[in-house]
């Protein structure tokens, strides 16, 4: 019988432990972080808080995402970029639902939707710029159009993550998206008359709920209880505010020909043996 022969591995393109040896911060952010997840991990099993061990165990598998994307699909993320991402995950998962720190610290969703909208502008761009890179393709896109759609992306994700909050908490009451007190509201629901016109009420300072069995409970909130909306709204905007920020960085990128220590950071590119000379395909004009 003929024996087949085992496909050399590609030119240029990195072993796992080449990769470690090549990467040692980055490696040792991994392994931090990696430990961290596995003590809370053995904590909350312990505590008998199950559905914290499964976060932990999901954020394990996040965590191997970033590498198994670029082995898999060939591309280099950089080093910054990843890092950011292993510790948005971190902060997400571990900090903000097991330490609770969503709640603890007012900004701390804010944060994390603003660095989401960077991220998700940087994954958008670099989907494009590495086919517009590509001499094969009979296409070439210009700067302003591969930061568009950078932008777009970005927002996109922004909106089906909130599609996503609003869902778990209209089936399971999660409450993802998180409750504003206010302090004065206007709405076409208080018209006497049923008609069009908004009808304000000013200085809240409590919300009394009545119940089906008509038993009446003062919140004591100091104000009006808005279930979400300023919440989705403030989430979005700073999202925007991130994929505009991104945009901007992109579009300079590859109108100078990606040239720039920055942007170079935050966008994904071919394996080497993949590209072609990097003077000849680090952007169009």
């Amino acid at each position: 019988m003929r024996k087949h022969k085992k496909p050399a591995p590609l030119p240029g393109r990195p072993t796992l432990r080449e990769q470690i040896k090549a990467k040692p911060g980055l490696t040792a952010v991994y392994i931090t972080l990696r430990a961290l997840v596995l003590v809370a991990l053995v904590a909350q099993f312990f505590n008998g808080n199950f559905e914290n061990v499964f976060l932990c165990v999901l954020t394990l598998f996040l965590f191997t995402l970033p590498s198994f994307i670029e082995r898999t699909i060939r591309i280099e993320i950089p080093d910054t970029l990843e890092v950011i991402i292993l510790l948005f995950i971190f902060a997400a998962e571990i900090l903000g639902e097991i330490q609770a720190y969503y709640v603890q610290f007012p900004y701390w969703d804010t944060m994390l939707h603003t660095l989401n909208g960077f991220l998700c502008a940087a994954i958008g761009f670099s989907l494009l710029d590495i086919l517009n890179r590509n001499e094969k393709l009979a296409f070439t896109l210009s700067p302003v159009y591969l930061a568009v759609v950078a932008f777009c992306f970005s927002m996109t994700i922004g909106v089906l993550w909130e599609f996503f909050e609003c869902l778990m908490d209209q089936l399971f009451l999660l409450d993802m998206q998180k409750d504003t007190i206010v302090h004065s509201i206007g709405s076409v629901m208080l018209d006497p008359s049923g008609g069009n016109t908004p009808v304000s009420i000013e200085d809240i300072t409590d919300v009394i709920v009545v119940t089906a069995d008509g038993a009446q409970h003062a919140l004591g909130l100091g104000g009006y209880l808005d279930i979400g909306i300023l919440d989705t709204m403030k989430d979005l905007f700073v999202n925007f505010i991130g994929a505009v920020v991104f945009s901007f960085i992109g579009y300079f990128y590859v109108k100078n020909r990606g040239r720039g220590w920055f942007a170079r950071r935050f966008i994904p590119t071919l394996w080497p043996d993949e590209t072609e000379p990097e003077d000849q395909t680090a952007g169009k004009p």
